[in-house]
């Protein structure tokens, strides 16, 4: 495809989403980054995922966040992000975060999935390859592999910052108590942890009970992946499941067994309660996320510019009533 002409924004940090120190470090993240798990791979609208790039930068969102097996076929979405990065913004790499992740099935054979040295190495290698760059900001385990010593995990990981192909490290989705270990280690080794990645939402409340607070106690940094539960928290499964929703697919992550009439309920008094705060039911998700600085950013998960739009919009409402609060912890378990 043939990219128009790019020049940011000149206010893209002036009148931007805002900026929040991860953990104890020196780095600061958009307080929403700009997922490219979906609609960035060969199968997805290649002018549409080229708009959000560029409008996402143009509004300060300055983190973007990949793993090797995004986009589909796998590792399409680091190709095509590649491709835009050396066509748009390769004049811009220094005022970007480019994380990556290695950890879940990416290629055939033994050493193509889990947490060995072997696979972490080579996955980041590839990654490299496939997004034309010399170092990723971020580089994740993305996943604890119980087949693999955390050591042999945290140790690839280490090294990885040691030999410039990574400037942070990161886990996400670790067990409680392998997250304790990883956040040992990784000091020990002189490259500390930055960030973990676990998900949450209103409807997903587990990491509120140890995996923030232990993050916190480490000076790890905390970021918010599926912050919509997978779209339940928006207005698109109010009345019945659409035909090109997530749910209506017999893969993926939401199952149409998930949506209860009784968890309906719980989203239809959820949006009357956005209603009265002049909010989507979205943006309200977001902002209850954004409301304690214990989490750093949010990622989000696009379609479309105007979809990237109504949630940075969330931003300008992010204080809630402790009835407000007490509300909605009712309502999300």
């Amino acid at each position: 495809m043939s990219h128009s002409k790019y020049s940011p924004s000149k206010d893209r940090y002036t009148d931007s989403v805002g900026y929040r120190y991860c953990g104890k470090s020196g780095l600061q993240l958009p307080t929403i980054s700009l997922g490219l798990w979906h609609n960035f791979g060969d199968v997805d609208d290649a002018e549409e995922a080229e708009k959000m790039l560029k409008y996402a930068f143009d509004q300060g969102i300055t983190h973007f966040d990949l793993a090797n097996n995004y986009g589909t076929p796998f590792g399409s979405a680091e190709k095509n992000f590649g491709k835009m990065m050396k066509d748009l913004f390769s004049s811009h790499r220094d005022e970007m975060i480019i994380s990556t992740k290695a950890g879940h099935n990416m290629w055939d054979g033994p050493y193509g999935d889990g947490g060995s040295r072997k696979y972490l190495i080579a996955s980041l290698n590839q990654s490299l390859k496939r997004m034309k760059l010399d170092y990723v900001d971020i580089f994740y385990s993305h996943r604890y592999d119980p087949e693999t010593p955390v050591e042999e995990t945290m140790g690839a990981l280490s090294d990885m910052v040691k030999q410039g192909k990574a400037l942070y490290v990161g886990i996400s989705k670790y067990p409680i108590e392998k997250a304790r270990e990883a956040y040992r280690i990784l000091k020990e080794n002189g490259t500390p942890c930055l960030i973990n990645q676990d998900r949450y939402s209103i409807f997903t409340r587990e990491v509120e009970n140890e995996v923030i607070p232990l993050a916190k106690e480490n000076g790890v940094g905390f970021i918010a992946f599926s912050p919509l539960a997978q779209g339940l928290l928006s207005d698109k499964y109010m009345n019945g499941i659409p035909e090109n929703s997530r749910a209506a697919h017999s893969y993926g992550f939401l199952q149409k067994s998930q949506i209860t009439a009784e968890k309906v309920e719980k989203i239809k008094a959820l949006n009357k309660m956005a209603a009265q705060r002049g909010q989507s039911l979205a943006q309200m998700a977001l902002a209850w996320l954004l409301r304690s600085n214990d989490v750093n950013s949010v990622i989000v998960g696009t379609s479309s510019v105007i979809q990237l739009q109504n949630n940075i919009d969330a931003l300008k409402n992010i204080s809630f009533t402790d009835d407000e609060l007490w509300r909605i912890g009712e309502l999300g378990v």
